[in-house]
């Protein structure tokens, strides 16, 4: 009817090692009860799905629900990544809750950085091969000690919505530092995604449907789109008007598992919506976890 359709040199040039241009993962998986519900809805529901992530943090669970869940997702060829460490909102710094969101939901002072790294190797030795990080301190340390052999070298690195970068410049920093997959802003606009993909072939992560405290923004109808620009790229199924869950414990149960499950049935419906656009060719093959090669800053020699 005369409409334009997109630009073919909008097209991401980029895609996971694997040939997929998208991959698709579940959050605020808090616990083994929640993983097991998203994994059992996925199951009946046919959502494929190749990560599940924890928002609470590693030190909010016990060894024995680390090894439940990396065990659960094991047996379904799921990847688990776990949060690590104290960040700003949870320890006694005043700033990020005045106005002006103060150092915002980093890791302050040499303490709370040493707490980052104990949580990911307590995790690591437990069996958990993907860490999420808030802080680019904490991401350029971790990096470090996965160079060094301290952390398993297939670990990777997830940068946390909290801080993901918005600008391209930002988003090539975060790779450098380490980071194998960087969760932007979902308020991004499709010509800011197609900037970033110009200088950076890193793995972007974006909440389809964002929590309320990231904004709430419902893009499911741009999921093909999202794709085609964005590439490779997590889908993330998340929930807006819904309480938060952080941090978990039993006195939230029901409300985690009732979310839990509706965050996979809103992967099913942005899933038939691809199918419908005949968009849904390019998922990567479940299992796949890897990035591929990236772009990193030179690590200083050891003394």
């Amino acid at each position: 009817m005369g409409a334009p359709a997109p630009d073919p040199a909008d097209t991401s040039p980029h895609a996971f090692p694997d040939g997929g241009t998208w991959r698709t993962e579940v959050p605020s998986c808090e616990g083994p009860e929640a993983v097991a519900t998203v994994l059992k809805e996925a199951a009946s529901l046919d959502v494929p799905v190749h990560r599940v992530s924890q928002g609470s943090g590693v030190w909010m669970l016990t060894d024995a629900e680390i090894t439940e869940m990396v065990g659960a997702c094991e047996r379904q060829n799921v990847e688990l990544c776990l949060f690590t460490g104290p960040r700003g909102t949870w320890d006694i710094g005043a700033s990020t809750r005045t106005s002006s969101g103060g150092a915002g939901l980093r890791a302050r002072g040499h303490d709370a950085v040493a707490g980052c790294v104990e949580d990911a190797l307590r995790a690591c030795e437990l069996g958990v091969r993907c860490l999420l990080v808030a802080d680019e301190g904490v991401l350029w340390t971790l990096h470090r000690l996965r160079s060094r052999g301290t952390l398993p070298a297939d670990v990777t690195l997830k940068v946390s919505a909290l801080i993901g970068p918005v600008n391209p410049a930002a988003y090539s920093v975060h790779e450098r530092l380490g980071a194998d997959s960087l969760n932007i802003p979902s308020d991004l606009t499709l010509a800011q995604i197609t900037e970033i993909r110009r200088v950076s072939a890193a793995p972007m992560d974006l909440y389809l449907e964002a929590p309320d405290d990231l904004g709430g923004y419902v893009r499911m109808y741009e999921a093909a789109e999202l794709i085609r620009r964005g590439a490779p790229l997590y889908l993330k199924f998340g929930l807006s008007k819904a309480p938060g869950i952080y941090p978990y414990g039993a006195h939230l149960r029901d409300l985690t598992l009732d979310t839990a499950r509706e965050r996979v049935r809103r992967g099913r419906l942005a899933l038939d919506l691809l199918a419908r656009l005949g968009a849904d060719g390019g998922m990567s093959p479940p299992g796949s976890r890897l990035p591929g090669t990236l772009q990193r800053f030179a690590l200083p020699e050891r003394n």
